[in-house]
């Protein structure tokens, strides 16, 4: 297998274009939101204004229309995901649009569905600002998403669905959540089906707001579903997902085969901005008489750091180029989730070592990055599960 990793031109423009965009409006914005815990409703349709340029240029199959997907759509949602999250990860999270709904609803939804929940979440000129969310853990079913106790049953032409999620990123306030449950238990894992909850449906609460350390400006919350109602066309996939061979949770769990290359993007980005950060620190402020051994130090952390943010991009690169290239890419999506979060991890933790006690204030982002990225490493599975996930494929024993 030949993996080109060439920059054609639509891709370089989109870097550029995210870029700029994350370096003059995201990181401004970055201490302010972490320190007030969210951002103004202004600020939020200002954000708005990108996600409607951002999708005016995205691969129409990405917009929800179910037309033929592009060529470059996951890499290029990996270098925008790297780039968005450099300005600031908190702030990326507040971009109106569909999040982390929209994979499921693209592996998962007909074509109509496609169109009905994501079309609407894209047409940002509705005015006020749209989100979607997904909602998978629950009290008792973190990483083991196939231990969920939410069920639902079909009455008449209705779907009742009942069970807690949590830690659900803008949750409260979206229009529209994906959530995983149970229609028959005796079957197990190919028993569980993935619906879509609009916004007001009866039966559907928001419970707490988490307070965390990370990503403070992003909001997270508990849904309750209490006899939660919704119309039978919602379950994703529609009536075929019912069938033997519909749409389980083996063929919804591919979603995040799509979505676990982005959010290692994401922990990339955060890791190299503190390695860019602390690079140009040691440039401008190291002072010249800094010892030969203190110096000879910085640099082999720097060169480690930047070899390892290096090779985490080649691994998110290649889970994307194959998603692209309708190669089946479980593994590497899980490697690239396992390895990146780690990598950027580490990354910040070499900043804040490098800067010393100026790395540890608030006067500097690095301290803030440090919180922010821990997470990474537990959503969208833990690197626990991305390891069993990595060496069942390997041995064959996925299924």
């Amino acid at each position: 297998m030949t993996v080109d990793f060439e920059i054609d031109e639509n891709l370089a423009f989109v870097r550029d274009y995210v870029r700029a965009f994350a370096r003059d409006t995201l990181r401004p914005l970055a201490r302010e939101a972490d320190e007030k815990g969210k951002l103004p409703t202004e600020t939020i349709k200002q954000l708005g204004t990108f996600a409607g340029n951002r999708a005016s240029i995205m691969p129409e199959e990405n917009k929800g229309n179910g037309e033929k997907r592009s060529s470059i759509a996951a890499m290029m949602a990996v270098i925008g995901s790297e780039e968005l999250a450099w300005g600031d990860p908190a702030v990326v999270l507040n971009i109106p649009g569909p999040g982390l709904a929209a994979p499921s609803i693209r592996a998962a939804g007909t074509p109509e569905q496609q169109k009905r929940f994501l079309d609407d979440i894209f047409n940002v000129d509705s005015g006020e600002p749209r989100f979607g969310a997904l909602a998978v853990t629950e009290p008792q079913a973190g990483s083991d998403v196939s231990n969920v106790q939410t069920t639902a049953v079909q009455d008449g032409d209705e779907w009742v669905l009942n069970g807690t999620k949590m830690y659900c990123t803008n949750g409260a306030r979206a229009e529209i959540v994906v959530v995983n449950a149970t229609v028959d238990k005796s079957l197990g894992r190919q028993g569980q089906k993935f619906f879509v909850i609009e916004k007001g449906a009866p039966g559907f609460k928001v419970g707490k707001i988490e307070k965390k350390m990370g990503l403070t400006a992003s909001e997270t919350a508990e849904l309750i579903l209490d006899d939660c109602r919704i119309p039978f066309d919602n379950i994703l996939g529609g009536a075929e997902a019912l069938e033997p061979k519909g749409s389980g949770f083996k063929g919804t769990m591919k979603a995040f085969d799509s979505s676990r290359p982005s959010v290692a993007a994401m922990a990339l980005g955060i890791g190299r901005a503190a390695f860019e950060y602390a690079r140009d620190w040691v440039s401008s402020e190291l002072p010249m008489n800094t010892s030969f051994p203190r110096k000879a130090a910085i640099e082999q952390k720097l060169g480690r750091m930047k070899r390892e943010l290096d090779a985490a991009r080649g691994l998110v690169w290649q889970a994307a180029w194959m998603a692209d290239n309708k190669i089946p890419n479980s593994k590497e999506a899980s490697m690239a989730k396992a390895y990146a979060p780690p990598a950027g991890l580490r990354a910040c933790i070499g900043a804040i070592q490098i800067m010393g006690p100026e790395g540890y204030s608030k006067e500097h982002l690095v301290e803030k990055w440090f919180r922010d990225i821990k997470v990474y490493d537990i959503f969208e599975g833990t690197g626990q599960i991305q390891r069993v996930v990595i060496s069942r494929k390997i041995l064959g024993r996925l299924d």
